[in-house]
């Protein structure tokens, strides 16, 4: 394995597993004078690549994992971090995890691959795209990817302007985003 212009390069396809305790997703959400930041962790997953490009893949996050590491009172950190699990948001006692699965890439100019897939939350699925980069530190590979999603498509409503059009200073924008360090070997 090389790497080139900021891609891995294989000779040949190979399968390579996820390192789910390396692995970093930091999620971010926006309301009108405010956000969020938070982690959530990958339970588990995979990527194929062939050549240069990912040609597939599947990542299950595990959504009981939900964390705040914006507000600093416990009390306050808590009653969000519930607030997110409750059917309100994500429903994780209902559906614990999220999935997502890679159904291919193509190169870019710039070394970077523009990857395809189907984004499963609450049992919704939606095409995604996003762009990733792929650095290589000893044995870890390292896909860094930017990803936003528009949680109104899985029916992640509360506070969201599409569904509730009076709701004025309290919206809650329907997009945030993930900011992903996935680690694989």
């Amino acid at each position: 394995m090389i790497l080139t212009l900021g891609l891995v390069t294989v000779n040949a396809q190979k399968t390579f597993k996820a390192d789910a305790a390396a692995t970093k997703i930091i999620w971010n959400g926006k309301k009108i004078g405010g956000e969020h930041t938070g982690t959530i962790n990958l339970k588990e997953g995979w990527v194929t690549v062939d050549k240069k490009a990912i040609t597939g893949g599947e990542f299950v996050v595990d959504m009981t994992t939900i964390k705040d590491v914006d507000i600093k009172d416990d009390d306050m950190r808590g009653k969000l971090e519930g607030h997110l699990k409750s059917g309100d948001f994500f429903g994780v006692e209902n559906f614990p995890v999220s999935k997502l699965v890679i159904t291919g890439s193509t190169l870019s100019a710039d070394g970077s691959l523009k990857a395809k897939g189907n984004l499963t939350i609450k049992e919704a699925t939606h095409p995604v795209e996003f762009t990733a980069k792929s650095s290589v530190s000893g044995d870890i590979i390292t896909w860094s990817a930017l990803v936003t999603i528009d949680r109104s498509l899985f029916d992640v409503r509360y506070g969201s302007g599409k569904f509730f059009p009076n709701i004025g200073d309290k919206a809650i924008s329907d997009d945030f985003t993930l900011d992903i360090k996935l680690a694989i070997k």
